[in-house]
């Protein structure tokens, strides 16, 4: 892949426009997809109102929630600033509380992309709503709805959805009902788009207003945190497989890969115990901690007992 392609691809991976443009999308489809083989109204009374809803408002907030938990920055945030526990704990100063809160609600505002836009897509459609609302329509002033009782008009409403045959005098209410609830949930759907799109350019204009950093030390802050953390997962890579090749050279006496291995080293009963057990984060008070797959006790019996290898001669 050319250079030219990569810094293309890198820049729209950046891109906060793009990524929300592409969730919205697959979003939209995901809702068309869902619709189509999922959903199927009951046509029964008592039961529309709740099946229509909850294929309505459940998918959001599943997406709501997946928003926040798939966002990084989010149990960053979480584990600096919520969860620090260890004593003696670190103070925070005004400064950083304030980046913390622009930087929360920017992962809130990117955790909304997604649930919005299903309830924005769903209610211009209108199949959810008209299926949860059925059972609720105003038909009083219908010649045909006077002497039905109330139990049988619930249920012949709860029917207009799956467009059940019906006596030829209905049909123009079923008709006239169902253009009803099309017209509130597009109505619906088009407040809601209204409300978002003010309350992002409100929101943006208050966050930039009470943002303790001009625009370019915005930037340069925004920058810094990616390069901050590109570079913390290459050395952090880096540094997990150095340690690791020395401990897995001490505990087989040669590193995978080598061409010329002359030596090899058998494993003691106590060394296997000790992996097949491993041990985590370990804090203490002096803020110091090890993880250890391969354990230290492999480093210790090799520096103390230091037990027999193999020679291997060619």
């Amino acid at each position: 892949m050319s250079p030219a392609l990569n810094n293309i691809i890198s820049s729209l991976q950046r891109s906060g426009t793009f990524i929300n443009s592409l969730i919205a999308a697959l979003t939209i489809g995901g809702q068309r997809v869902f619709s189509s083989f999922t959903f199927s109204c009951p046509c029964q009374a008592g039961k529309n109102f709740y099946y229509g809803s909850a294929f309505l408002i459940i998918p959001a907030l599943i997406f709501l929630i997946a928003g926040y938990a798939l966002r990084s920055q989010m149990w960053t945030m979480t584990s600096e600033y919520c969860c620090n526990c260890v004593p003696p704990r670190r103070r925070i100063s005004p400064l950083e509380r304030k980046l913390a809160c622009l930087r929360f609600c920017s992962i809130t505002g990117r955790a909304l992309v997604a649930p919005l836009t299903w309830l924005a897509v769903t209610l211009l459609t209108g199949t959810y709503y008209e299926c949860a609302a059925s059972e609720f329509a105003s038909v009083d002033h219908y010649p045909v709805f006077a002497n039905i009782s109330t139990s049988k008009r619930e249920e012949i409403l709860a029917g207009f959805p799956c467009c059940r045959s019906a006596p030829s005098d209905m049909i123009s209410v079923r008709d006239e009902v169902a253009l009803m609830h099309r017209y509130q949930s597009q109505m619906l759907g088009w407040i809601l788009i209204t409300l978002a799109t003010v309350t992002v350019l409100v929101s943006r204009c208050v966050a930039r207003c009470c943002s303790p950093l001009t625009t370019l030390q915005h930037s340069y802050w925004t920058r810094h945190l990616q390069n901050e953390r590109e570079l913390f997962e290459q050395a952090a890579e880096q540094h997990s497989r150095l340690l690791i090749l020395r401990r897995i050279k001490k505990l087989f006496g040669f590193i995978p890969g080598s061409e010329d291995v002359k030596h090899i080293r058998i494993p003691s009963r106590q060394d296997w115990r000790e992996i097949s057990a491993p041990s985590f984060l370990c804090m203490g008070d002096d803020l110091q901690g090890h993880y250890s797959f391969l354990g230290d006790r492999v480093e210790e019996d090799n520096e103390e007992n230091k037990p027999e290898g193999i020679e291997l001669k060619p």
